[in-house]
């Protein structure tokens, strides 16, 4: 089959396009035939090894596991002998960066993991990019237990974690105000923002509204810079480490002196997240915003691209026709 390789850690050349095995299925898995995966910040991250921490879980030195690809859609083109939950023919969306896989014409993954049936009412490509930044998204929000008419603020407000994010929010009753770019103003009301503030031509941080959750969806603010914005015993959650990885300690800190706090969760992913997410979906109250398109051999182009940190959404790789 045909895949996306990287060998090597370093920048978007290393992954390369070459013939390889297709994986061997597991009593207890299915076999994914991939139309259609994303290119995104979990993908890129793993690839550069840019946080070295990141090696601890891929290899220090190389990587061990050499198919890229977190997240994917795709039609199950056969079952393991203890599969019960799926048939053949299924069409299936699902979430990997622990093996990863995505980035392949194939790919195997146990029932019970993060893989269920596309929403009714999305395409096969659409679902491909339902989870990477949905799940970063959901995750940040439980975390900071906000709560129906409370404030949040959501910067970086349409990469795949923050456009998923003001979404969410919405669903959960929360009063938006988002950060974006002029370009973009239009999309993020759309998404369900409350007040858009455009970083191109104003200071976010001016506003006059306290805000009992800020939620940074692309790390590029500090705690200290947003500390004046957020209510007594208000909330700071950022995607990044921040400089110097100053988030991890205050994480530890700040919740032991009773005020404003900075948390950093780890993230995790269930099947019954993909089932809520698919839910929402069918409901009309969730749909990933999707920037542009790439097939395999542009895979480089692609990771470039991404890596400009000027997405809108999610980026598609085609897989098959």
């Amino acid at each position: 089959m045909k895949a996306i390789v990287y060998k090597q850690y370093g920048p978007p050349e290393v992954a390369k396009l070459m013939e390889v095995d297709k994986p061997a299925l597991k009593d207890n898995e299915v076999l994914v035939k991939v139309y259609a995966s994303t290119v995104n910040r979990t993908d890129s991250g793993f690839r550069s090894a840019e946080y070295f921490i990141s090696r601890f879980w891929s290899g220090l030195l190389r990587p061990k596991l050499q198919i890229l690809g977190c997240e994917f859609s795709g039609i199950i083109e056969e079952t393991g002998k203890e599969v019960r939950s799926f048939k053949i023919g299924d069409k299936v969306f699902g979430y990997n960066d622990k093996t990863f896989g995505g980035h392949a014409e194939y790919l195997s993954m146990g029932e019970n993991e993060s893989i269920t049936t596309i929403p009714a009412n999305l395409s096969l490509e659409e679902s491909a990019a339902l989870t990477e930044g949905a799940h970063y998204a959901l995750n940040n929000i439980k975390v900071s237990k906000i709560k129906s008419g409370q404030h949040v603020l959501v910067y970086g407000a349409t990469g795949a974690i923050g456009s998923a994010a003001v979404q969410l929010l919405k669903y959960f009753g929360a009063t938006i105000t988002a950060v974006c770019n002029t370009k973009n103003i239009e999309l993020v009301k759309s998404l369900g923002a409350d007040t858009v503030i455009d970083y191109q031509t104003e200071d976010f941080t001016k506003t006059d509204i306290k805000f009992n959750f800020v939620f940074d969806a692309v790390g590029k603010s500090s705690f200290k810079q947003c500390k004046p914005l957020i209510a007594e015993k208000g909330i700071y959650i950022s995607t990044e480490l921040g400089k110097n990885g100053v988030n991890i300690p205050l994480a530890l800190i700040t919740p032991l002196l009773g005020g404003k706090k900075v948390l950093f969760p780890i993230p995790t992913i269930s099947k019954e997240d993909l089932i809520f997410i698919k839910e929402l979906v069918e409901k009309g109250k969730f749909k990933p915003v999707i920037d542009r398109h790439y097939t395999l051999n542009q895979i480089v182009e692609a990771y470039t691209y991404v890596e400009t940190g000027q997405k809108t959404g999610n980026v598609i790789l085609r897989i098959a026709d």
